[in-house]
């Protein structure tokens, strides 16, 4: 099937209900700006997603992945991308493991049953230096809290970057006014030079941990693969979870296991693919 020089032919996935637009650029650039790419995430006139990806050569790996948010900004990595492209690599190439390079480094993918992918999201970055936070903090509960100050609705969440910074609150309120409206404030915050994802965490037992997130450019969306990743180590560095747990978000659910030998996050969840179709520029 060809196509014109406008027509960029796209797979529409979820990870967990975490949605993308996924274009293959492997053999001609896919450069949007960010009028495009805020008018292709538009789910009233546009194709809708919440990540836009870019399937890209790479000298290093299998391929490199390009992440857009819906606002049209560029970010380093997706957990949930990450299993997709992966998926969609290893299906082209008859393989059952994939490296997939990012911005924020390069990431293995490998097959965990039909449709399921296991992705080594590398090792949690835990310095103060490294989220970034904007002031020497030590990460496992930092200086924030929202409400009054003799009465905080939430307080001292853990701090973690995987690749994307991220801060976990531990709450039982999950509500999308109140994971919104606090997480819309605290996005921006002064203590984030560069934003910060935010995760509202239930632990609900040692291996199991209920979390919405408030993504960094994307609002509230349906699955964060780096939330959950972050939300297992902070609960993990808390004492209030294992190692490993399921992290149940509102599109699915995922395992995350924070390796002990090798220090690093693994996640293993579900792959979808919705349509597919062609953008038009």
């Amino acid at each position: 099937m060809s196509h014109t020089a406008a027509e960029r032919p796209f797979v529409k996935m979820n990870g967990a209900g975490n949605d993308f637009v996924v274009v293959n650029a492997l053999e001609r650039p896919f450069r949007p700006t960010e009028d495009q790419v805020r008018a292709l995430g538009d789910r009233a006139g546009g194709e809708g997603f919440d990540q836009l990806i870019a399937i890209e050569p790479s000298g290093t790996a299998d391929a490199f992945m390009r992440v857009w948010n819906a606002d049209g900004s560029m970010v380093q990595t997706c957990g949930n991308a990450l299993r997709c492209v992966g998926w969609l690599l290893m299906e082209a190439a008859g393989s059952d493991r994939v490296v997939i390079d990012t911005a924020a480094g390069p990431t293995t993918a490998t097959r965990a049953g039909d449709r399921r992918v296991t992705v080594d999201m590398g090792r949690p970055r835990l310095d103060w230096t490294q989220v970034p936070l904007s002031e020497a903090m030590d990460t496992r509960g930092i200086e924030l809290q929202v409400g009054p100050i003799d009465a905080p609705v939430l307080h001292t969440p853990g701090a973690v970057s995987m690749g994307n910074p991220h801060v976990v609150f531990f709450t039982d309120r999950q509500d999308d006014g109140f994971v919104s409206g606090s997480g819309s404030l605290i996005e921006h915050h002064p203590l984030f030079p560069e934003g910060v994802n935010v995760g509202f965490a239930d632990v609900q037992g040692r291996d199991r941990i209920r979390l919405r997130v408030w993504e960094r450019g994307a609002g509230l969306t349906r699955a964060c693969g780096t939330g959950a990743c972050a939300a297992l180590v902070a609960a993990a560095r808390r004492g209030l979870a294992d190692r490993k747990a399921a992290v149940i978000v509102d599109g699915g659910e995922m395992v995350i296991d924070w390796d002990a030998e090798t220090d690093h996050v693994l996640m293993t969840g579900p792959v979808e693919i919705e349509r597919t179709g062609v953008l038009l520029f």
